[in-house]
């Protein structure tokens, strides 16, 4: 039995060990050369995504029910461990050129990419808080990481009071389900009787997993946290963090809370509704690049709440949150891409970060240009862009499941989301300046292979989607 146990977290058990063996090795690197550690994490994270491959196709459950393995994992498993490879292509080089070149920077990325993965895994609302605070804690570190900036130190600040407040939620909310059900199982609490001390409960998992994705109302920490943070560190947290909370919030509510959907689907509704429109009109008056990033954030959020609106509708759950998962694929890769651009405008002491400094950026840099071009228009939802066939999955799951209200809301805010990005492009494209960029190896493959990605898989997204579908079948 324990070594059935184990088999079903045995990547997770060879990242931490990794993480750990990574953090005595790292004391042994001379501060001029922590490229080896930042190499090391990455193999660390390649053999972790490799052993994640070969479970495809695997399924079962592990210490006694409180950890699952089956297609939803996996899939989502992997994509954080690719968000990880990224971010750690994006770290490599803005570390050193920023003076914060340290190595407990690696291996605190992957102490919370396994919290990420564990969250993804988690069939019990136990894991699921252990796995939110292992992700969470090093996050609150990695955000105030370039002391003695003060602005950083004031991210991880905000981010570490207000992350702990909404945790506060999620104890509160599961110590309500406990007291309603007697237990902390998905399994076994959706076999209970509906109450309404189970619906309180279920009400604040919800706000505090909003938190966590950065929904509206619940938004307040996102923009400033993101301004604030190394923007290496941005990246990594506005999709790998973004990853672990829809994966927890699919799993928690698909699972436990069906049975409550005729209470809380109307409050999915308007969350996803608010979410979208207040994330992309507060994003139109943003002249800096990494607010208006996190306002895109906020507002992508708010779409794929949209593909876990019906998730009470057994007819059309299984095919909205197969769009959400191949949304979130879209936006992960897509994200990292227009952050990898701006890294590579990025300069000391926070220059190179206003939307004015785009200007005349493909007179000089045409390649790179393009790349930002594609990666605005795939956040618009503009062919041919993978984010564009994202939207399309999601608006067409949202009509089926009789919510054309809200596919609607989705088509005019992502018009509205057009006038600042293509506010980018024109400044790239249509006015004169002359800036200038970091050139470092690592920045610039991660830039160019996001770039050919968002396109090429455009063309042909059924593999993906199928990938995803078959990944939430098992799930329901």
């Amino acid at each position: 039995m324990t070594q059935i146990d184990f088999s079903i977290i045995l990547p997770l058990t060879i990242l931490i060990a990794w993480a750990c063996v990574l953090l005595l090795v790292d004391l042994f690197i001379p501060k001029d050369r922590k490229g080896i550690t930042a190499f090391l994490a990455a193999l660390g994270l390649a053999l972790t995504l490799g052993f994640t491959v070969t479970q495809i196709g695997r399924s079962g459950t592990g210490f006694n029910g409180m950890v699952t393995l089956d297609g939803f994992s996996i899939f989502t498993s992997a994509l954080i461990l690719i968000s990880g490879l990224l971010g750690i292509a994006l770290a490599y080089g803005y570390l050193k050129r920023m003076g914060i070149e340290r190595g407990e920077y690696y291996s605190l990325m992957l102490f919370s990419i396994t919290g990420m993965s564990l969250m993804t895994q988690a069939s019990d609302l136990i894991i699921v808080f252990l796995a939110l605070e292992l992700l969470s804690i090093p996050l609150y570190v990695l955000a105030a990481f370039a002391r003695p900036n003060l602005q950083s130190e004031e991210a991880g600040l905000k981010y570490f009071l207000l992350g702990s407040f909404s945790t506060g939620f999620i104890v509160y909310g599961i110590a309500l389900v406990f007291g309603a059900t007697g237990t902390t199982s998905l399994s076994g609490i959706v076999e209970s009787t509906p109450s309404l001390l189970l619906t309180i409960g279920a009400a604040l998992l919800l706000i505090g997993f909003g938190f966590k994705i950065a929904a509206v109302p619940f938004h307040m920490w996102t923009p400033d946290v993101y301004q604030g943070s190394p923007s290496a560190v941005t990246a990594f947290m506005s999709s790998g963090a973004k990853i672990a909370g829809f994966a927890a919030l699919l799993r928690v509510f698909a699972l436990a809370f069906p049975n409550l959907s005729a209470d809380l689907t109307d409050i999915l509704w308007v969350l996803s509704a608010l979410t979208m429109i207040v994330g992309n009109f507060s994003a139109i008056s943003q002249s800096n690049i990494k607010r208006m990033l996190a306002y895109s954030s906020i507002a992508h959020a708010g779409y794929i709440l949209m593909a876990f609106v019906p998730f009470g509708n057994k007819d059309v759950v299984a095919t909205s949150v197969a769009a959400g998962l191949f949304y979130l694929f879209a936006y992960v890769l897509t994200n990292f891409g227009a952050w990898s651009v701006v890294i590579a405008l990025e300069k000391l002491e926070g220059k190179g970060l206003e939307i004015s400094d785009y200007m005349g950026l493909a007179k000089k840099y045409p390649a790179l240009a393009a790349a930002m071009a594609v990666f605005m228009l795939s956040l618009i939802g503009f062919p041919p862009t993978l984010g564009m066939v994202g939207k399309f999955y999601l608006f067409s799951s949202a009509i089926e499941g009789g919510f054309t209200g809200l596919a609607i809301i989705g088509v005019l805010t992502s018009l509205v989301s057009a006038y600042y990005y293509l506010r980018v492009v024109v400044n790239m494209y249509m006015r004169e300046g002359d800036p200038t960029i970091e050139r470092e190896a690592w920045l610039d493959i991660t830039t160019a292979a996001t770039a050919i990605a968002t396109v090429v898989l455009s063309f042909i997204p059924q593999g993906l989607f199928l990938l995803a579908s078959d990944a939430v079948l098992k799930l329901f």
